[in-house]
């Protein structure tokens, strides 16, 4: 099954692939960029790595098999969301998504797990954070928009940050993928950004790509209170390998 949809509101395409490499794996690319994979018989398993290790992160928040809530800012194929609900059945999702054709393509052709608890919600992510019913908390919010060394100004800023963290539950976690440059200008701005809203920041990534000298993901963890003992060190066992994660005086001096 290879499919293509017109987004309206960016004027790209999308196309959903068979992975030829994986029995029941597909892939969503925007004008030929893969973007996610997402394995319909096996949604446990996350193939793409800066993914991976967001769920990583996830994994650490409650006991096995305890559901969460979850908002991701930024749809794309769901994969976390798929993730989620066949790691942590009963979970309660929302998802916002800029593009409404996309949401609806990745929908029709790629069905979620059955029991699946998931609100939708078209437009901006910031507009709709804020429009969310008043009272929701979550256990993790992830944000998977920016791409590259451009990004939206008014998400990539520490104000944006302290609004997604208000809606945190008090052990919950904002996760951000910062994809990035030689130079990491995006992930340095985005971390100082996060550590201004929030109180513990960790960067997480390939160990090669602290260097600064390689094109690649890095995922921002932050935490309105302590950093748990043994996070950091589960996270690096978890992989994909090598990993580094940066907290503290190291984390600072990534971003000089």
């Amino acid at each position: 099954m290879a499919a293509s949809r017109f987004l309206r509101t960016s004027g790209v395409h999308a196309t959903i692939d068979p992975d030829p490499w994986h029995e029941h794996a597909f892939v969503l690319s925007i004008d030929g960029a893969e973007q996610s994979q997402v394995n319909l018989a096996e949604p446990q398993d996350v193939f793409y790595e800066y993914l991976r290790r967001i769920a990583n992160a996830v994994d650490l928040l409650k006991s096995p098999g305890e559901p969460v809530a979850a908002l991701h800012l930024g749809a794309g194929a769901l994969t976390l969301a798929r993730y989620i609900q066949a790691t942590r059945p009963g979970s309660v999702q929302h998802a916002v998504e800029l593009e409404r054709e996309l949401l609806d393509f990745v929908l029709d052709k790629l069905p979620l797990p059955e029991g699946t608890e998931l609100s939708t919600h078209v437009g901006d992510a910031r507009e709709e954070l804020a429009a969310l019913p008043s009272g929701l908390k979550f256990d993790v919010v992830i944000l998977d928009i920016f791409s590259g060394p451009d990004a939206p100004a008014h998400l990539a800023c520490a104000d944006f940050y302290r609004e997604a963290a208000a809606v945190l539950a008090p052990e919950g976690i904002l996760a951000v993928n910062v994809g990035d440059e030689p130079g990491f200008t995006l992930v340095t701005s985005q971390t100082q950004a996060l550590q201004a809203a929030m109180e513990q920041v960790a960067a997480y990534g390939t160990t090669m790509l602290f260097t600064r000298r390689y094109p690649g993901n890095i995922i921002l963890v932050g935490k309105n209170g302590a950093w748990p003992e043994g996070w950091a060190q589960a996270l690096v066992a978890a992989g994909p390998h090598p990993a580094t994660v940066l907290t503290g005086v190291e984390l600072d001096e990534l971003t000089g």
